[in-house]
């Protein structure tokens, strides 16, 4: 039986991640590890309590966050490794209880890579903001025709076998994360689709669509991020 890990990213999720933990489907995971990212509330206590492994970031960034979780789950011995590892955030947006689905087409042995596509499920009004919509639309557009990549989101909620995120080699720090890992995948010849997936309003303002700066922010990191490594 497939073992699967998730990774949890989260910076001052202390009203949302106990949500997040109590939904993931039990007995489907073996360890879920909470990145605290730097927070400057209690989010690292709950999720402790909650029964999460807790992995401190100082850095600040989601690259950042996944980055530690992912040499957190590395650093078991390799026949200890998991088969799996899943992304979810802890904002209590994304729908851990959809995990099964999302996993499936991994298990089946049919993908290397899946998104949870948010574009494809149902969303709940309010979960997107206009520029949010526009932004997966362009980014997807640009991975299609520059790299021949399929896809409708750029959502955080995945999975990928454990394998394939060790040979795409992921480096971003920040905004570009979700983006790199798609791009890399297509440029390696993995295997990715998508699932449907629902989505809804975050708990708490969200750190990168709540501000201009962070739009702004991440709209050039992910362009950037798509520029970059087509010329490379």
């Amino acid at each position: 039986m497939a073992v699967i890990d998730v990774i949890i990213p989260a910076y001052n999720e202390q009203q949302s991640i106990a949500r997040v933990l109590a939904e993931i489907p039990a007995g489907l995971v073996r360890e879920v590890v909470v990145v605290d990212n730097n927070s400057t509330d209690d989010t690292g206590a709950v999720a402790q309590a909650a029964g999460a492994t807790v992995v401190r970031e100082a850095r600040t960034g989601y690259g950042f966050a996944c980055l530690a979780g992912m040499a957190h789950c590395f650093a078991r011995p390799v026949a200890e490794q998991a088969d799996v590892i899943v992304f979810v955030d802890g904002d209590y947006s994304d729908y851990p209880e959809e995990m099964p689905r999302l996993v499936a087409p991994i298990l089946r042995g049919e993908a290397d890579l899946v998104i949870g596509s948010r574009a494809l499920g149902q969303r709940e009004a309010g979960s997107m903001l206009p520029q949010q919509i526009f932004g997966n639309w362009l980014a997807t557009s640009l991975l299609r025709r520059l790299y021949g990549a399929r896809f409708t989101d750029l959502g955080p909620f995945r999975a990928i076998r454990r394998e394939a995120l060790q040979r795409i080699g992921m480096q971003d720090q920040t905004y570009g994360w979700t983006v790199e890992m798609q791009l890399k995948a297509a440029r390696l010849g993995l295997r990715s689709t998508e699932v449907p997936v629902r989505y809804r309003r975050r708990i708490g303002t969200s750190k990168v669509s709540g501000t201009v700066k962070g739009t702004l922010g991440a709209g050039y990191k992910i362009l950037w991020t798509i520029f970059r490594y087509w010329r490379s």
